[in-house]
């Protein structure tokens, strides 16, 4: 799916409203996606709903929301800030001609009656401004926020009623809570840069239209989101080919994965060899290998320092091992002669997990990374594919301790195949770059394609929506913000994620792109469960399968198209 700058969504809205395809009918879609969004998560029969109308467009997108809830039987109330003249607004025509409550602004001087509102409301809709706002927020407009946010700070604590619960149970009642619903996103959110006007309202749940926008992936606008659903509203796909950023979505990742023929045999889904773990880090080699094998790699094969195969073996049956010596317990230069000699075969090569930043491991990778001039083929596809001057190695996939050492070594990038894969943190990517983390998280999208291209291997960036950049100027971002996820080893379950597919014959860009979204779906699942301070990478490594079960399982929800006539 594209992700769009607000340029680019105006000009896509002028082309289809140029076209036939009118503003009055992509507001109705509009509209209806949010009252739909909203009923299908909560029952708004007899709720209050309070509609926060703005002047523009985004104010009517949300009274065409207030007037599908009011047809389920929703107890609404449209504020309306700013002019709106009902002789030119048929929209708010329709919501005074029905049972819709309609409440000025201008006639609720002191916020009197807006205070009551949002304390006795249910469901709250912000459609005060859209992707056309501007920071900062002044006059009018702020002073209504801070009463709104006031109000909706109050209804967010819990009750003072005297009463302390030693033992807490959950007991949800959803209408007792206030849902808070964006359209587009929060008033007072920057929808190219991300900045978050201080007033703005953090939703629950954001409803945009066509595509999500830039802002809505850059923090710290980001965390005022909530849930992100984007709905159609009728214009062309083709008005946006012509995009390159795009968010990876389970329609995609479905498509990438390859085919589980009933005839396969394990080396239908190729051979994944890991090199990884030393005596400090022993966890990580475990990680990544049982990630390769959950992720659907046909054999594994992990490679590590001899001394720590009876530990490593004992917890993990699946893969086959290869004993590489070692100097007081990292792996030796001579284990690179060792690895090289086994590597026949292999699809991919994943280097990194856990193998320390002592001399000796600097010495292995820089034999490793010794010349050669064969070809090899790419997974269960047969594909052959020239990797330069390192052409003896399967594709690599390069992480951590492994992206340290390269960072180090003279023409280290420069030794890789093309197109190998690089998974740094912001932290390791600023070792790379010779950089500073602030400027590598100051533009996460412009610092991986930028590097990507210079570097002519395809880089993901990790962290919240995670960056996957090719150097042919391909780009997409993840969809998850996952604060679960930052704990010691889910960088080596993804790594091993990433190398079963790339095993699987999926091209460098795609094995990235998909191991990250099911990294991902599966850091999720494991929030779901266990909550976010009390989630491990091991809890990620177990919901893989799941992951994979659902994303192969996956079908789109149905659009929002021929919304019900007027």
């Amino acid at each position: 799916m594209k992700v769009v700058t607000v340029g680019q969504m105006q000009r896509i809205e002028a082309d289809s409203h140029a076209a036939g395809h009118s503003y009055a009918v992509m507001m109705e879609h509009a509209g209806r996606a949010v009252a739909h969004t909203v009923t299908s998560r909560r029952n708004v029969r007899d709720v209050a709903v309070l509609v926060l109308v703005g002047p523009g467009n985004n104010g009517g997108d949300g009274l065409v929301a207030a007037r599908y809830l009011c047809r389920e039987g929703a107890l609404v109330t449209c504020y309306l800030y700013g002019e709106r003249n009902p002789t030119e607004d048929e929209n708010l025509r329709f919501v005074l001609d029905g049972e819709v409550r309609v409440v000025s602004a201008d006639e609720d001087q002191d916020g009197r009656t807006l205070r009551c509102l949002v304390g006795e409301a249910g469901i709250l809709i912000d459609a005060l401004l859209g992707t056309g706002t501007r920071l900062p927020l002044r006059g009018d407009l702020a002073d209504l926020l801070d009463v709104v946010r006031a109000a909706v700070v109050r209804r967010r604590q819990p009750p003072r009623d005297g009463l302390e619960v030693l033992l807490p149970r959950a007991f949800p009642d959803d209408r007792q809570q206030l849902l808070v619903i964006g359209v587009d996103g929060p008033t007072g959110l920057d929808y190219e840069s991300g900045e978050l006007d201080e007033r703005a309202i953090a939703a629950d749940l954001t409803v945009t239209f066509a595509y999500p926008k830039v802002g809505h992936f850059r923090f710290p606008g980001a965390a005022a989101v909530g849930e992100l659903v984007v709905a159609d509203i009728g214009t062309d796909p083709a008005l946006a080919e012509d995009i390159r950023l795009e968010v990876v979505t389970p329609t995609m990742v479905r498509e990438w994965l390859p085919a589980r023929p009933p005839d396969a045999h394990k080396g239908t889904f190729g051979k994944a060899m890991i090199v990884a773990g030393s005596v400090n880090y022993t966890g990580a080699a475990y990680l990544a290998a049982a990630s390769a094998t959950r992720a659907g790699a046909g054999l594994v094969t992990l490679a590590l320092p001899a001394a720590l195969h009876a530990a490593v073996a004992a917890r993990l049956a699946e893969p086959t091992y290869l004993l590489l010596p070692e100097a007081m317990g990292v792996i030796s230069p001579d284990g690179a002669g060792v690895l090289r000699k086994q590597l026949g075969g292999y699809d991919v090569l994943l280097v990194g997990p856990g193998l320390g930043h002592e001399v000796e491991t600097g010495a292995f990778m820089e034999r490793l990374l010794e010349c050669g001039d064969q070809r090899h083929s790419v997974g269960f596809r047969g594909e052959e594919i020239g990797t330069g001057p390192q052409g003896d190695l399967p594709p690599l996939v390069v992480d951590a301790d492994g992206l340290n050492i390269l960072s180090e070594m003279k023409g280290g990038l420069e030794r890789l195949p093309a197109e190998s894969i690089l998974t740094p943190h912001p932290g390791e990517m600023a070792r790379l770059m010779r950089s500073c983390v602030a400027q590598v998280q100051e533009d996460r999208l412009a610092t991986a394609c930028s590097q990507a291209a210079e570097w002519r291997q395809v880089v993901l960036l990790k962290g919240a929506y995670t960056v996957v950049a090719g150097p042919d100027g391909r780009v997409v971002i993840e969809p998850f913000a996952n604060p679960g996820l930052a704990t010691a080893g889910t960088g080596d379950v993804l790594a091993g994620a990433i190398a079963a597919l790339r095993a699987q014959g999926l091209a460098p860009f795609e094995a990235a792109a998909a191991g990250a979204y099911l990294h991902g779906l599966a850091g999720e699942l494991a929030r779901d469960s266990k909550g976010t301070a009390g989630m491990v990478a091991g809890d990620v490594l177990a919901h893989l399968p799941d992951a994979l079960k659902r994303v192969a399982a996956f079908s789109p929800l149905p659009s929002f198209k021929n919304p019900t006539p007027l």
